[in-house]
């Protein structure tokens, strides 16, 4: 497919459901299945291990976060999950890392680390040609956002559910829109992902085995001026013979650097659609947000 009929076709597909879909994405399946089979094997290990890694000092950007923990914006009840988070390696030197906390990493499986390195840097590079193509549905030059992501605050989460009773009643992760540019997710095939249409109806979202699932995020909605929406979605509990199977899934929150500003695009502002946000930083609508969700506590 020629860049502009791709830009085109997921452009389109952003405009009105906020949610494509993605195969031949080029990310190696031997890679994917060695990191499903870390993962299992992480989530697999005892609480106690598993507590040694808490991301509570961190906001949640680094290591573990145990079941329950977080809850969907203005939720009542937290998500059923456990997750696992990988962010980007920066040298000591550079003026954004004091925005980032560094990765740690589980000592009882040495693979980890290696692995899950070169998985981030697999997803930054197909999110960074995902972002080509919008920039080109927006009339941008292709390259726009290269220097907008370069150093961003992206995160790889391993995310958990653990099995359910088959009378198990409510959902898995409540319904929530990403706070992120755009998102890529690996793994809902195994069902419950479905997000919100326009008229408020919830949809399925299965994607073929290995495709990715991407999204749109609030940052890239605000920057859009919301002509990009961030749809809601949310993870509902599967048909009672599915409850007793754990669900496991990998995205890839793909972020701005933390010192870029972001307000509308001057193309997507005029009389019928005046600008809706005020500007901000990434890092401080970050941080906003993830006092909502519970990662940082006010």
């Amino acid at each position: 497919m020629e860049k502009q009929d791709f830009a085109a076709a997921i452009g389109d597909s952003f405009q009105q459901f906020g949610f494509a879909m993605v195969k031949d994405h080029g990310v190696d399946a031997t890679v994917i299945d060695e990191g499903w089979a870390l993962a299992r094997a992480f989530f697999a290990l005892p609480e106690e291990k598993k507590r040694r890694y808490d991301a509570k000092n961190n906001g949640g950007q680094r290591g573990y976060t145990a079941f329950g923990r977080e809850i969907a914006k203005g939720a009542s009840e937290n998500d059923l999950k456990e997750f696992w988070h990988v962010g980007r390696d920066l040298p000591g030197g550079n003026p954004l890392a004091a925005t980032m906390p560094a990765n740690v990493w589980p000592s009882e499986i040495p693979q980890f680390q290696p692995l899950f390195r070169r998985l981030y840097q697999e997803f930054d590079r197909v999110g960074g040609q995902i972002l080509s193509a919008i920039a080109l549905y927006l009339g941008l030059p292709e390259s726009w956002f290269d220097s907008a992501i370069r150093d961003g605050s992206s995160i790889l989460r391993l995310l958990h559910y653990p099995p359910v009773s088959p009378d198990a009643p409510g959902i898995r992760a409540g319904a929530h829109e990403d706070i992120n540019l755009i998102t890529l997710l690996l793994g809902a095939e195994e069902g419950g992902l479905e997000l919100r249409d326009r008229q408020g109806n919830w949809l399925p979202v299965i994607p073929p085995p290995g495709a990715l699932a991407i999204n749109v995020g609030d940052m890239l909605q605000r920057l859009t001026n919301h002509r990009l929406p961030s749809t809601s979605h949310r993870v509902v509990n599967p048909p009672p013979d599915r409850r007793r199977v754990a669900r496991y899934s990998m995205p890839f929150f793909l972020h701005l650097r933390p010192d870029f500003l972001i307000e509308p695009l001057p193309q997507c502002v005029d009389a019928a659609h005046p600008r809706r946000d005020p500007p901000i930083t990434a890092h401080d609508y970050l941080t906003e947000r993830l006092r909502e969700i519970g990662l940082i506590k006010s």
